[in-house]
């Protein structure tokens, strides 16, 4: 007599996560309920891991060791952040050497110097690119020094363009915010290079050695909507920002393909939004009113 088959889960239908950090595994300096298992799960599981993170504000090494403290298994080689990519990106269009004023802290200072870049503080220097990405001690003395580089002609990228950091107090301002005081001030908009760009998600899938990841996010604006632009499945958790509500309302590119209430989910059903059958775990009437919402508004166009 043959064994029934295995119930096909999130954990068993893909070979690697890219998870985001802030909303997802931890809320500020409280770690998410159950995320630590989860992910340890996932991992004695088979799948390879890499965290994914729009935060500038600290080194990979300084991600994986404070993953480490919320009882995450991370070392900074399964890190990806948005400073890393926008070093990347600069290293890309300027020559070794190349002066860089750097709106943020050491975790946006530290890739740069990696990428073989000097990075400076004054737009006296005659810097040649201004890099901004958050950090809890960027001063209106350093934004103004962006602000005047800028209009003097250089090169701006922006690590991401997220309006709000997730907090357990409710949301906080986040880079985009920064980076629309230097837009306001300078007339002008910055290349954004972390999430909701493609690119990031692609890094990762390939740091990962991944065929088919999964992204998982709290934002249907960054997560969801790069994962959806990379060409990547995604599974929003609804212990940060988006609501299920924003879920309900959200247009086609940010709709994700599965959500959940937390990171447990990865071991339930693989039931996407939009398919057939039950999850029984309390969201089957969310997904119902997503269908219905979805539908209704494409029999509208």
């Amino acid at each position: 007599m043959s064994a029934p088959p295995q119930a096909t889960t999130l954990l068993t239908s893909y070979d690697a996560l890219l998870v985001d950090l802030d909303g997802v595994v931890h809320l500020g300096p409280r770690p998410v309920p159950g995320a630590a298992e989860a992910l340890s799960q996932a991992r004695a599981a088979g799948l390879h891991i890499v965290y994914v993170t729009n935060n500038a504000s600290r080194t990979a090494a300084e991600v994986a060791a404070s993953l480490t403290s919320f009882g995450v298994d991370a070392t900074a080689e399964e890190v990806l952040t948005s400073s890393m990519a926008a070093a990347d990106e600069l290293a890309g269009r300027l020559p070794p050497g190349a002066r860089v004023l750097v709106a943020g802290g050491p975790g946006l200072r530290e890739p740069v110097v990696q990428a073989g870049l000097v990075p400076v503080t004054s737009a006296d220097d005659e810097p040649v690119a201004v890099v901004q990405g958050w950090s809890p001690d960027l001063t209106w003395a350093l934004l103004a020094e962006a602000a005047v580089a800028v209009r003097r002609g250089a090169m701006w990228i922006a690590t991401n363009t997220d309006a709000t950091l997730p907090s357990p107090r409710g949301p906080l301002p986040g880079n985009g915010a920064m980076v629309a005081a230097v837009a306001f001030a300078t007339g002008t908009e910055p290349v954004a290079v972390g999430k909701p760009q493609p690119g990031l998600f692609r890094s990762a899938a390939q740091r990962a050695g991944a065929r088919r990841p999964l992204v998982i996010g709290d934002r249907l604006d960054t997560d969801i909507a790069g994962a959806g632009a990379a060409g990547f499945d995604s599974l929003l958790v609804l212990t940060g920002v988006s609501s299920p509500d924003d879920l309900v309302a959200a247009a086609p590119p940010l709709r994700p393909t599965y959500v959940g209430h937390d990171l447990a989910a990865l071991a339930g059903p693989a039931i996407a939004i939009t398919g057939d059958g039950a999850a029984d775990d309390g969201l089957d009437e969310l997904r119902a009113r997503c269908r219905a919402t979805w539908d209704g508004l494409q029999a509208e166009q």
